[in-house]
């Protein structure tokens, strides 16, 4: 039994921009890459969850056409939606003054930046779906998602439920169009 985490394909934004919960569609042509190498690794008769986001949306349907075996039980889950960054969504990361910045860097887990989520409600959030995934049947799952919530099921998958330090959090996640394998 194995949880697969897919990344949705480059978001179609300018470089830069903090997109979070922003709901943007993704290059058409880097989904269908994404689903056609997605669909060639997953397990015969995974179930599969999938953000409600466009980006995520978009890479489970393509993934789905190609392995039908994966639809009978697809379902969209809200739970898998990437953090809410509030009113800096959709804004350059660089012209996010640096003190809120440093206001969320100084409480991690429970700051709201940009009047958002909390890393805390993410983390919340995303263990609630692990543990709904760790007591479903037997069978391996795959969620169509996003960066933030790969990371917080990789620390969740290693028995960490909360982030307090912003240097705790990894920095490394998958790439977009990723597939990523936790046991």
């Amino acid at each position: 039994m194995s949880l697969w985490l897919l990344r949705h394909a480059s978001p179609l934004v300018a470089p830069g921009t903090c997109y979070g919960r922003l709901d943007v569609a993704a290059d058409p042509a880097a989904t269908v890459a994404a689903a056609q190498a997605a669909a060639q690794a997953l397990p015969q008769g995974a179930r599969l969850r999938y953000s409600p986001l466009q980006r995520c949306v978009q890479l489970a349907q393509e993934l789905l056409a190609l392995r039908p075996d994966l639809a009978h039980d697809a379902t969209e889950d809200p739970r898998l939606m990437e953090m809410d960054f509030g009113v800096h969504e959709g804004c350059a990361w660089s012209s996010i003054a640096p003190e809120l910045v440093q206001a969320w860097t100084d409480d991690f887990s429970r700051h709201r930046f940009g009047g958002g989520e909390s890393v805390e409600g993410m983390m919340g959030r995303v263990a609630s779906a692990w543990d709904a995934y760790r007591l479903s049947p037997p069978g391996d799952e795959v969620w169509v998602t996003h960066a933030g919530v790969a990371r917080a099921a990789s620390l969740i998958s290693q028995g960490r439920r909360s982030v307090e330090r912003a240097d705790a959090w990894p920095l490394d996640g998958p790439a977009c169009g990723q597939l990523l394998c936790l046991p």
